[in-house]
């Protein structure tokens, strides 16, 4: 094939799920020996399109998509991503997928093993056919050489670096002897500095081999480092697509996010923000996919305080940190007074209320009445709707129903009655009736961890606007973690930007699109000790 005819043609693709329309008519073209990125927040749509070109179930189980995919001058529609591999296009995961007790050259042949003839196999079926442990390690050695890597190709993957298994992963998929296309899914989040910079010159290797690499990542400095073009995704949509000598890291980072940010109405007097309220220092969070690693944040009295950043960088540790729920150390004061560590209790104790961003795994009892949902927490931990007997206690019926009803007025809780079991209810009223059990407590500070998941623009809005409502009329200090940076700039006072399990930067909500970008993509630090003009 000549370097200038396109591997891949991805024409006018969209996908609808469930009436949300995710991509919208996004037309992408890869060449033979290019590296292609992919830029977007979370949300962008980059997994979506990446998993209509690996035809992954998702993709067919709910109405296939729209739009054309070319390889090689072929159109093709991909049911499977067994069929994708057929067709030449492997993809590096961020998940690994070895065998510990298999040695590196045994990982590489997996299900692609060579055989030789032997003296029963002659007489017997081929699957008596020998292995050929002489020419699997000769290939896999190739593989490795390509990529750099001097590590023998018969050890053990058990109990190898992080880094190495990375490299074993893309090792794998370079032997495969008809790869055109490898997708690199944030190949470089879970390696070290030296690591990543060994890796993208395995890229520009395999490049150089004529392959063509999707690089998916949201570090800006490897883009200009190795990508020849870049297309950024936002909302679904294609924003744009660069090449490499035009473009720059500012550019970048204010297309990634830049959009017109709706502020949601709040009272016409000036906010009265108190003392510090709660204050973290060197917090520790070893919460899986999230940890925190050392940070520091302060919060004021009567705030509505906007926690972001993307995903795995950390920023959903923290509300869990807080709340005990997850291993923790440091030090974390609340109006002065130090809180216990690991000790969901003394957090209730001391006026936090949470909402999670798991509703139906923890923040909700689904087969349970939408009174009771309510209740439940402060029943427990606060004494709260219970009739005190001289040997017995019994919960107060009368006084929670009428609660419940109240709650259901006031958020717009739709549903038959108090009565209705919660599993019932759609996304964005179980999500409303997780908020009613926060505010049932009458916290101080109400902590609540992506509020609009998985609901629809309507429900959004309402979600929203109680949190405002809450925050302005009862001055209720509130800390709101989201993946959704739009939402966080249309209510908050100010937004701390989470990155690699620390603030990257603290930003007004009306700060440039610019400043958001670089420290969503963990550069802002980076450009600032340069002494870059980032303003």
């Amino acid at each position: 094939m000549k370097n200038n005819e396109y591997v891949l043609q991805m024409k006018n693709i969209s996908k609808e799920y469930y009436g949300n329309r995710v991509l919208k008519d996004i037309n992408l073209s890869v060449k033979a020996g290019e590296i292609h990125a992919i830029l977007g927040e979370n949300g962008a749509g980059k997994s979506t399109l990446m998993n209509i070109l690996f035809g992954m179930t998702v993709i067919h189980e709910t109405g296939g998509y729209e739009g054309e995919i070319v390889l090689d001058n072929d159109s093709i529609n991909i049911k499977s991503p067994v069929e994708a591999m057929d067709l030449g296009i492997g993809m590096v995961h961020q998940e690994f997928m070895l065998i510990p007790g298999y040695s590196i050259t045994e990982n590489i042949k997996l299900n692609r093993e060579i055989t030789k003839d032997n003296l029963v196999n002659k007489f017997l079926p081929d699957k008596l056919k020998t292995l050929d442990f002489k020419k699997m390690g000769t290939d896999a050695r190739k593989a490795l050489d390509t990529l750099g890597m001097g590590i023998d190709e018969w050890v053990k993957v058990a109990g190898m670096p992080i880094g190495y298994m990375q490299f074993i992963e893309i090792a794998r998929e370079i032997d495969k002897k008809n790869i055109k296309l490898l997708v690199f899914d944030e190949p470089t989040a879970v390696l070290t500095e030296s690591e990543a910079s060994n890796l993208l010159k395995a890229m520009v290797k395999i490049k150089e081999a004529g392959i063509a690499i999707l690089f998916i990542t949201h570090r800006l400095d490897e883009v200009m480092e190795v990508a020849d073009n870049v297309t950024i995704l936002r909302d679904g949509e294609l924003v744009a697509t660069k090449k490499n000598n035009e473009t720059n890291v500012m550019q970048l980072a204010e297309l990634m996010v830049g959009r017109k940010i709706e502020k949601i109405k709040k009272s016409s007097t000036e906010k009265r923000i108190g003392e510090t309220i709660l204050s973290i220092e060197n917090l520790n969070v070893m919460m899986p996919g999230e940890e925190i690693k050392g940070l520091n944040l302060e919060v004021k009295a009567g705030e509505i305080y906007g926690i972001g950043g993307l995903a795995g960088q950390g920023k959903i540790g923290i509300a869990n940190g807080v709340m005990g729920i997850y291993p923790t150390s440091g030090e974390i004061t609340i109006k002065g007074e130090k809180l216990k560590l690991n000790n969901p209790k003394d957090a209730l104790n001391k006026n936090i209320a949470f909402v999670s961003e798991d509703r139906r795994g923890m923040g909700l009892l689904l087969d349970t009445s939408i009174e009771m949902n309510i209740a439940i927490t402060a029943i427990q931990n606060k004494g709260g709707f219970i009739r005190n007997f001289v040997l017995f206690t019994q919960v107060n019926n009368k006084e929670m129903k009428s609660h419940a009803l109240n709650m259901i007025k006031e958020l717009d809780i739709r549903c038959r009655s108090e009565k209705q079991v919660t599993r019932r209810l759609s996304g964005g009223n179980q999500q409303k009736v997780c908020i009613a059990r926060a505010l049932t407590l009458e916290p101080a500070i109400l902590f609540v961890s992506e509020p609009t998941r998985g609901i629809d623009v309507g429900a959004k809005k309402i979600v929203l606007d109680t949190l405002v409502k809450l925050n302005k009329e009862l001055g209720m200090t509130i800390v709101m973690t989201s993946s959704e940076l739009a939402e966080l700039r249309s209510v908050c006072d100010k937004i701390a930007i989470i990155s690699e399990g620390k603030v990257e930067g603290i930003l007004s909500p009306d700060a440039s699109d610019v400043d958001f970008g670089l420290m969503m993509a963990g550069e802002y630090k980076k450009m600032q000790s340069k002494g870059d003009d980032i303003k």
